[in-house]
């Protein structure tokens, strides 16, 4: 691993590089090669990340699968629950098992918006404006407690996480690829937090609730955190060079037209529902649809079933719709619509019949059974 590329997590100062518009940058993925991987290396560096993460937080392995299904489909991660569930800790585990910049923003509601993306500073020695990186500027920002920054603050991730590219005085700077915010909030009732606008929860590919852990997991965790937290014990398990050809296998994952259609039309389901006053926008068809594929290539097929689809429509579409009044007074939540809405759009599973296979991949492509 090559260690100097690392920063410190609790450190927000991104590491030191040339800050070019990106009017002058050529696309790249911090200079690497971004050729997809074979599936056995997929396979071995995606369990390597997994039983990191797994080393850290107990009982919770279906939280990390889905951080890394985010990380490869090239989402963002929002990480809610009331505190002291390990949401940081998780998002630090994911964070120090990647050997590329890491930093942290603890927001605040003194939090200004200069201190993410950064702002010019005039040099007297020069006559000239110089652009100082905000913390921003890294392959993975863990936002800690997103929520208790005020809504101008909250706002200057928003072209961050949608362009991966910052623009001050006018002068827009690329973000390193690969790029992944992974915020943390409390729930919106607990005291001095200001809730995510839907712009903003719209920008977040998912969302998890950790959740309390089951007894065993707890007492496990009372047995092997007393002296020291586990998380000193992490090392870079894959590099940034490997993230980068792994985000490119998962792009290269087939998707029938059959299984578009099914797609757009849990999104349209949403639209059309009377539970819900506000459904799920376009952008997250595409994210849904992204983190399918990211699923598929976890569970070692390079092409998309159905069940890729439900498996993370919960996560992924719950957060960005909001219930009627009168159905959240009958007991309705965001995923009860959205397990309604799946099981009135039935998928036949079998495998000749499935009108989401019924398209033959294009020639080359391997299907891993």
């Amino acid at each position: 691993m090559d260690s100097h590329r690392r920063t410190a997590v609790n450190e927000v100062t991104p590491a030191t590089r040339n800050f070019t518009p990106v009017t002058e940058q050529a696309g790249h993925l911090n200079g690497y090669k971004t050729a997809a991987m074979d599936a056995d290396s997929f396979h071995a560096a995606s369990q390597r990340i997994l039983a990191s993460i797994n080393t850290v937080i107990d009982g919770k392995s279906d939280a990390a699968r889905l951080a890394l299904t985010v990380l490869l489909a090239q989402g963002h991660l929002l990480l809610e629950d009331v505190p002291g569930v390990g949401k940081t800790l998780l998002a630090k585990t994911l964070a120090r098992s990647i050997d590329c910049t890491v930093s942290r923003i603890q927001f605040t509601p003194d939090l200004l918006p200069s201190d993410v993306t950064g702002v010019s500073i005039y040099n007297q020695a020069s006559r000239l404006f110089e652009f100082r990186p905000g913390a921003v500027f890294a392959n993975i920002v863990i936002g800690d407690e997103i929520n208790r920054a005020s809504a101008k603050t909250q706002s200057a991730l928003l072209e961050c996480m949608e362009e991966h590219q910052v623009t001050v005085d006018g002068d827009s700077y690329k973000l390193d690829e690969p790029f992944m915010v992974v915020a943390t909030q409390n729930p919106i009732e607990m005291e001095g937090t200001y809730p995510l606008p839907e712009a903003q929860r719209d920008r977040f590919m998912a969302r998890i609730s950790m959740g309390y852990p089951d007894k065993d997991s707890e007492i496990e965790m009372l047995e092997t955190h007393q002296a020291t937290s586990p998380l000193a014990k992490v090392s870079a398990v894959v590099t940034a060079a490997d993230v980068a050809a792994m985000i490119a296998t998962v792009q290269q994952v087939y998707v029938s037209q059959a299984l578009k259609e099914y797609t757009v039309s849990v999104g349209r389901a949403t639209r059309e529902s009377p539970l819900l006053r506000l459904g799920a926008s376009p952008r997250s068809m595409l994210q849904l649809l992204r983190a399918a594929k990211a699923t598929a290539a976890l569970d070692g097929r390079d092409f998309v079933l159905p069940d890729d689809v439900v498996g993370v429509a919960e996560s992924v579409l719950a957060h960005r719709i909001i219930l009627d009044r009168k159905a959240a007074g009958a007991g309705e939540t965001p995923h009860s619509v959205i397990r309604g809405i799946l099981s009135r759009l039935p998928v036949n599973q079998d495998p000749v019949n499935n009108p989401a296979r019924s398209s033959a991949p294009p020639a080359g492509l391997r299907r891993n059974h």
